[in-house]
């Protein structure tokens, strides 16, 4: 069984991180509230990637099996099946309480539910889940695709 990972928001965060999981071998599903967002979400991943051709890092068939893992959606209903689910909308806490209460209600009770939040606490948005002891911080840095690094935080009931 392949692992499928969820990345909620395509913009410039969203695309990375999603890029960069498609990159590693991971099936993805990226989402974001519009069709025209994860459009714009997945020609921002192609350019990043033409880069990689371009420096001859990546090859067009690389290329090509990384955009191939992706798939987008505009219902959070899409990433039912993730094993994990990265959330990189906006820093507003209402936004992701109502994001983090509707996951909670879709995804598998050992869904691994994380927030690329750097100024919200996880405990307070793990709060609003049946499931703080599933719930991180994930906090990449951008360009995601460029930067070897990723800030796990737990909050007080990850396990």
């Amino acid at each position: 069984m392949t692992e499928l990972i969820g990345v909620i928001g395509a913009g410039t965060m969203g695309n990375g991180i999603a890029q960069t999981a498609a990159n590693a071998g991971f099936d993805v599903v990226m989402h974001d509230i519009s069709a025209e967002y994860v459009e714009r979400g997945l020609a921002n991943i192609s350019k990043s990637l033409d880069r990689f051709v371009k420096k001859e890092t990546m090859t067009e068939d690389q290329k090509s099996e990384v955009l191939g893992r992706i798939t987008t959606t505009t219902g959070l209903e899409g990433l039912k099946s993730c094993s994990l689910i990265v959330e990189a909308a906006t820093e507003n806490f209402e936004v992701k309480k109502q994001i983090f209460e509707k996951l909670d209600s879709l995804t598998a009770a050992d869904t691994i539910l994380s927030s690329n939040t750097s100024s919200i606490s996880i405990t307070k948005i793990a709060a609003v889940t049946k499931r703080p002891d599933k719930v991180i911080g994930m906090h990449f840095f951008n360009p995601v695709p460029l930067m070897k690094l990723v800030e796990v935080i737990r909050g007080i009931a990850t396990s």
